[in-house]
């Protein structure tokens, strides 16, 4: 699997919702904060994020340029002031910003953080996904500022460094400290490591250039976030209901059990668009488009994502995940409705002919699809491929079904090839960082798994990319749309994830806490 794929799905699973409650906290409450993550954050050095959750436990400790607000607008952080145009973007920076040990964040520290991170020796996974390629960092601490450039128009530059976790004081001139431990300027720091059990961090004092200015002198806030591993949904349930955890998260069908639970808060958010490729290769069936409209046409979309999340999801409006730089709906109109006998008819004026009941044929050969889908996304994926299947085998296809692990996916999708459907979630939160998946070369030279030749997708996002964050919103739209009226690939279904809450408010986006939402709402607190 290519690196455009392996951070897109890292940032599918990471997508967060925010969550609220009331009532008491019992051991859980007090002055921590208790919130249970699904796997253990690994390496803590930001320009190395690996694991999903890690992004969870670094966005407590460290602070960004920027932060986004539950619209989806760009807030203040580190910097207060930004221009921004087509090839950079010049922060002025806030005064009397402070690392966890004193050492003050000046425009010198930003420079160092993207020459690290931007550097090949880094090897950071971020780099030319989440970090544009060709990302330079000009500091001016006289004036307090600091520009990042890249070689030619990036459309979102500023939105990108979003995920730019500033390293400061002695881990900035020591990575190794960066290992276990963490040397931010957020409003909590790490004081307790325990790995696959539980990470502290414990709040500081005097912390004031939170997101729009927030700060952490609530006296609500924590005295410190705890989190909690654990990796069962059901233990998490388990742990929510006897009120040993303050929050959890849940994608699967624990969520029903601490949903209208009294002193319980729940909320969905969607948690990124369940989708499935066409190979558009050379001897593939799908590199026909007449193939892959008729093939559209005889799936009812609608059931096939009620059975792929039972009945918990919401029907796709796009590609990128909420809250996006650019709203809209880009799904509404541009797929074909269902219509089995349209889909028949169009087999046949495709040259796929059949006899009786067995499979449609054209020049001795056999309208066969290989569908490939990940087992790790659980028996509703399952029944999801299985109906797909189905449905196609009705109207004379021959479908051939492969559940692939984690470990194998990446080789049989960009690799062998060895697929002609393939179930593959791309959740980002730019749509810049679909270009490598969608568009360019093709595996395994590049990016591009599914082989997609489109045009116009290419000409729209050429145009949108030379355009500044929301000036190109429209191009961005009409280019993921012209994505689905080709049926190259196909939103089926957005997923959803569930929060739950006890004696506790905060809020979370796209995987990053916003630290100094958190309060203890518990009679204890």
């Amino acid at each position: 699997m290519k690196k455009a794929r392996a951070v897109a799905a890292c940032l599918a699973a990471s997508l967060l919702a925010a969550g609220c409650g009331g009532g008491q906290a019992g051991s859980a409450g007090g002055d921590a904060f208790s919130f249970a993550i699904k796997s253990d954050p690994g390496l803590l050095d930001p320009a190395l994020v690996q694991n999903t959750t890690t992004y969870t436990a670094l966005s407590l400790a460290y602070d960004t340029l920027v932060n986004v607000g539950p619209d989806g607008r760009v807030v203040s952080g580190l910097a207060d002031k930004w221009v921004v145009r087509p090839s950079s973007v010049t922060f002025t920076l806030r005064r009397g910003v402070t690392c966890a040990d004193g050492s003050p964040v000046t425009a010198d520290t930003i420079a160092a953080n993207v020459a690290h991170i931007t550097d090949p020796a880094t090897k950071s996974p971020a780099y030319g996904v989440v970090v544009p390629e060709g990302l330079t960092a000009k500091a001016d601490d006289t004036a307090g500022t600091v520009t990042l450039s890249t070689p030619k128009p990036f459309a979102f530059i500023l939105q990108s460094t979003r995920y730019l976790f500033m390293v400061c004081g002695a881990g900035l001139k020591d990575r190794s400290l960066l290992k276990s431990g963490t040397s931010g300027s957020g409003p909590f720091r790490l004081t307790s490591a325990r790995p696959n059990q539980s990470y502290t961090f414990t709040r500081r004092e005097g912390y004031t250039w939170g997101p729009g200015g927030a700060t952490g002198s609530d006296p609500d806030m924590p005295g410190s976030v705890v989190l909690k591993v654990v990796g069962s949904e059901s233990t998490a349930a388990n742990l929510m209901l006897s009120h040993q955890l303050n929050a959890a998260q849940f994608a699967g069908p624990d969520r029903a059990r601490v949903t209208d639970v009294p002193g319980i808060t729940t909320t969905d958010e969607p948690n990124g668009t369940q989708e499935f490729f066409f190979h558009q290769g050379q001897g593939h069936p799908g590199h026909d488009p007449a193939v892959r409209k008729a093939l559209l046409q005889a799936v009812d979309l609608h059931d096939l994502g009620e059975i792929a999340t039972a009945g918990t999801g919401r029907r796709p409006t796009g590609l990128v995940m909420q809250p996006r730089p650019c709203p809209g709906d880009t799904v509404s109109g541009h797929l074909p409705a269902f219509d089995p006998h349209a889909a028949e008819t169009a087999l046949d004026a495709a040259g796929w002919h059949r006899s009786g009941n067995g499979p449609r044929r054209k020049d001795g050969r056999k309208l066969t699809i290989r569908m490939i889908y990940g087992t790790s996304a659980g028996e509703t994926m399952a029944a999801a491929a299985e109906y797909l299947a189905d449905t196609w085998k009705k109207v004379g296809v021959d479908v051939r079904l492969r559940a692939l692990s984690d470990a194998a996916y990446g080789e049989v999708e960009a690799v062998t090839q060895d697929w002609d459907v393939d179930w593959a979630p791309l959740g980002v939160t730019l749509p810049t960082q679909l270009l490598g998946a969608l568009s360019g070369p093709f595996t395994p030279d590049g990016g591009n798994f599914a082989h997609l030749t489109n045009k116009r997708y290419d000409k729209l996002t050429a145009a949108a990319s030379r355009l500044p964050g929301a000036e190109g919103c429209a191009k961005w739209a009409r280019s993921e749309s012209a994505l689905f009226d080709s049926g190259d690939l196909v939103p089926v279904v957005d997923k959803t994830l569930t929060t739950a809450a006890h004696d506790a408010t905060f809020r979370i986006t796209a995987g990053l806490f916003d630290p100094t939402s958190i309060r203890m709402t518990g009679a204890e607190s």
